[in-house]
């Protein structure tokens, strides 16, 4: 296996433009973040056009920034890998052009990278040791995926969510219950404050009871229908109640499926990856389950569970050692499925 190939890997699928090098998809030496939540904050969530030009006016910034970190020149690069789906197409193409200039300026091969595929590749990161075969859990804002992970770059799909993500809900909710966006770190703290037994919300039931799947559109209606119900019968509204409530609905759906897929597949190591890995409760709750059936747990740090760079030059580099490049004439692609080239 080929040493010390430097990627330098750009990620733009959403509200954060960021460039990172990585060494053999586990070496970090820079990875930076250009956030725009505070941007999309007044908006109530991110605005796509927005999001795009925001994209342009950083990211030869934030590029040059990782090099800097870095301490390395653009002639020392391997090669460029790029997130080319899924996400917002306009942001995903401000990335990708500013990906494709650089391949062709430098005459280096140029990596196409699976936003998702990227944040599994996260663990690689976090765990030094960690090798296929695992089960993943994936769960973010756009994203709800319990994948069996056979080798590099090799996926298998065991459930995915049927309408909502899990964060998209979470999202959701808070605005409901008035805390603004983004949704999720905010309801995970506030839910510190309520006591989770208290209303009981439903959970889907799937006529298959050897599914995956996952939905979270019945719950967040159930939430909107008991906020409703208590507005017109101007009842008070214990909003910590709520979270906490509505919190142990969506840990519990999680958590259960990600357990059963280890049976399924005769496997003891469990991957978390994307947004919602940093929500303390599934951390917690995971953790607790996977000890009691030794199970090993694995959690990337924060800064890894958010969209960034470090994860595509990492998921990148394992596709580049395979001797898979992408044409100049790759295209974004903002409906990408897992394990889709």
């Amino acid at each position: 296996m080929d040493k010390g190939i430097k990627i330098l890997a750009i990620e733009s699928s959403c509200d954060e433009t960021s460039a990172a090098v990585v060494i053999d998809g586990r070496q970090v030496l820079s990875n930076i973040i250009s956030s725009q939540i505070n941007i999309h904050k007044k908006f109530g969530g991110v605005v796509p056009e927005v999001a795009s030009r925001k994209h342009i006016e950083v990211i030869s910034i934030v590029v040059k920034q990782a090099l800097e970190e870095a301490k390395i020149e653009l002639k020392d690069i391997d090669a460029v890998g790029v997130t080319y789906g899924p996400g917002l197409v306009g942001a995903l193409l401000v990335g990708l052009q500013y990906a494709k200039g650089l391949a062709y300026a430098l005459h280096r091969p140029m990596i196409g990278v699976n936003h998702i595929e990227g944040h599994i590749s996260a663990n690689f990161i976090q765990y030094k040791d960690l090798e296929p075969p695992f089960v993943c859990l994936v769960v973010s804002g756009g994203h709800t995926y319990l994948v069996y992970m056979k080798d590099y770059g090799k996926f298998e799909v065991l459930g995915q969510t049927r309408d909502d993500a899990a964060g998209e809900a979470y999202d959701k909710v808070a605005r409901a219950i008035g805390l603004g966006y983004p949704g999720g770190p905010k309801i995970d703290r506030l839910a510190r404050e309520g006591n989770p037994e208290i209303i009981k919300f439903p959970r889907a039931n799937f006529h298959d009871d050897s599914s995956l799947d996952f939905s979270f559109s019945g719950l967040k209606s159930s939430v909107l229908n008991y906020l409703n119900r208590k507005e017109m019968k101007k009842e008070i509204i214990n909003r910590a109640d709520v979270a906490a409530s509505f919190q142990k609905a969506v840990v519990s759906f999680l958590v259960d499926n990600a357990l059963k897929a280890c049976s399924l597949k005769h496997v003891d190591r469990i991957a978390v990856a994307g947004g919602v890995a940093a929500n303390t409760c599934l951390r917690e709750t995971l953790i607790k389950r996977g000890n009691d059936n030794n199970i090993r747990v694995m959690f990337p740090d924060f800064v890894l569970c958010t969209d960034n760079a470090a994860m595509i030059g990492s998921a990148a580099y394992f596709e580049y050692i395979k001797g898979n490049t992408s044409p100049l004439s790759l295209n974004a692609v903002p409906n990408l499925k897992l394990g889709e080239r």
